[in-house]
């Protein structure tokens, strides 16, 4: 047993050993189906204190040589046929990167470190065998085809070049490339396990790592039940150690993720019911907090004990793209669109607000739904860390505006006509008047005035009527159906007369027939020549109507 080279399964016993232990040994069985063939190579990426250093540790403990028969034999993978095929069978190679990127450790150096002293447990363990200790790759070659036994290789912390050196990106490629050009396509490799945070790192037009599949926090697939613990598993602790459980849920709960789409039970059968299997969804705890607030009865925010809330200060105050109000949106409860397919599995690359919230999500600091393509605060402990990131000056503007967008929304369905023509012009007062010089420029400029608005509602823009447009639509979100439908109508330079006659003249409530009964008519003008020498003079009128 070496420190790098079957490190042996001390570290997994304990593990085992403590008070509260979740059984996820389960998942060895899927990577014993994939051992050895084209799919080898697994990339399992999720936040922190999501338990990836402990299933490096169980991967060590099962697949290295020595004897842990006795410590899976109790366990929930000894419950599935030929459960032992694999046990103690390889020769395992462990590294944490951060034992050696370093912030000011150059990369190229720290790799030379780390293939020395891979070496040297190699040649301790095979002392007869001839190696070249400046080649990595053909060395672990020779020592395979002399010993018989291919390896197993555990990277934990991969991505610890992102985290450690942001900017290093010279550095970055080399250690990528040194992955690649360890592993890929060599027959000595059995399978390859890395766990980290992030994604495999996107440069170029490819990836230098294609030949992992990668299961994130965003996708999990196989591994979806193993990527944190399920309801049933903290149910059981509960209950077990007498807690609430919908406290504990309130607090901790909120990751939801889905497996793989099961294998149809066969063409015809799926022609008859019309239905296509769906995957099984999971929704996911936090496990690090859940063996806390079990253990010692105390609910509370654990999370900054691990991961301070400077980190997603910093993230959030890039305020790319209206990201602040996206955030304040997301405290008080709502969802936000993103589109992760633009990110860059880095720290540091961001050219737009979805870049820094697919980031968050990988952090753990968001909930992602695969369904609508939103995301979202997961729970208590995290909005906890929001409202801790959030508490500087810089944040007062956009809280104030907020609060401003939730008076106007309570002001529209209340149908306060003067309430909402006083609000726009608050919101027309904090903007550049350049903001309101056409009637496109006021649609954009009301649309933010209602951006709290979108916790509720749908927002559509030149909905077609049949006989002409709607500038604006709110229809409510499923979650909301008693919320009055909105149907905006905008006149720049007019009056609320001509808006409202438009809309009549429309028939534009037809079109929303289904919402009949709860809709309101909201016509507003903007007149830019009223004179601004009356302390009380205003450019914005509006009138409701209940339809």
């Amino acid at each position: 047993m070496g420190t790098y080279l079957n490190p042996g399964s001390d570290r997994f016993q304990k593990t085992v050993n403590s008070d509260i232990y979740v059984d996820k040994t389960e998942m060895i069985a899927y990577l014993n189906s994939i051992l050895n063939t084209e799919q080898s190579y697994v990339s399992v990426s999720r936040p922190r204190r999501f338990g990836k250093s402990i299933a490096a540790n169980m991967l060590c403990a099962y697949y290295g040589k020595g004897d842990s028969r006795e410590l899976f034999a109790s366990s929930k993978l000894a419950e599935c046929d030929g459960w032992d095929r694999y046990l103690n069978q390889f020769d395992v190679i462990k590294i944490v990167m951060t034992d050696f990127i370093k912030e000011k450790i150059d990369v190229e150096k720290s790799l030379e470190k780390m293939i020395k002293r891979i070496l040297l447990d190699l040649s301790e363990t095979y002392p007869d065998v001839k190696y070249d200790e400046d080649d990595l790759v053909y060395s672990m070659d020779r020592f395979y085809r002399e010993s018989g036994v291919p390896f197993v290789i555990v990277i934990d912390e991969w991505d610890a070049v992102f985290r450690e050196r942001k900017n290093d990106k010279e550095g970055q490629t080399l250690y990528l490339d040194f992955l690649r050009d360890w592993l890929k396509d060599k027959s000595y490799v059995a399978l390859a396990y890395m766990t980290g945070i992030l994604p495999i790192k996107k440069y170029g037009k490819h990836s230098a790592l294609n030949m992992f599949d990668e299961y994130s926090i965003i996708a999990p697939l196989q591994l979806a039940r193993y990527t944190g613990f399920t309801e049933e598993e903290v149910k059981e602790l509960c209950q077990k150690y007498g807690r609430m459980f919908d406290t504990i849920k309130e607090w901790y709960d909120g990751y939801e993720v889905s497996d793989i789409i099961p294998p149809d039970p066969g063409y015809e059968e799926q022609k008859i019911t019309g239905k296509e299997k769906e995957a099984k969804k999971y929704s996911l705890y936090s496990p690090l907090s859940v063996v806390k607030a079990v253990s010692n009865g105390v609910i509370q925010n654990y999370w900054n004990k691990t991961e301070s809330y400077e980190a997603l200060a910093e993230y959030i105050r890039m305020n790319y793209d209206g990201l602040k109000d996206a955030v304040v949106l997301m405290m008080d409860g709502g969802s936000v669109k993103v589109n992760i397919g633009t990110y860059q599995n880095d720290m540091t690359t961001f050219n737009g607000r979805d870049d820094v919230l697919a980031l968050l999500i990988h952090l753990g600091y968001l909930k992602y739904n695969s369904d609508t393509k939103e995301v979202s605060i997961p729970n208590k402990e995290i909005l906890d860390e929001f409202k801790n990131s959030t508490e500087s000056e810089e944040w007062v503007v956009t809280f104030t505006s907020f609060k401003k967008s939730q008076e106007l929304l309570n002001a529209t369905w209340n149908c306060n006509e003067e309430k909402v023509a006083e609000l726009l012009e608050w919101f027309h007062d904090t903007a550049e008047n350049k903001t309101y010089n056409s009637e496109a420029a006021l649609s954009y400029a009301v649309q933010m005035a209602y951006y709290a608005g979108q916790k509720y509602y749908t927002t559509i823009q030149e909905l077609d009527s049949g006989k002409g447009y709607v500038d604006l639509v709110y229809l409510p979100a499923p979650k909301h159906p008693d919320k009055p439908a909105l149907l905006i109508e905008l006149k720049y330079d007019k009056t609320i007369k001509t808006a409202a006659d438009q809309i009549r003249d429309k028939n534009y409530p037809q079109k929303l027939e289904h919402y009949k009964d709860n809709i309101l008519l909201v016509s507003i003008n903007y007149d830019k020549d009223v004179s601004s020498k009356d302390m009380l003079y205003k450019r914005h009128s509006c009138g409701i109507e209940k339809v």
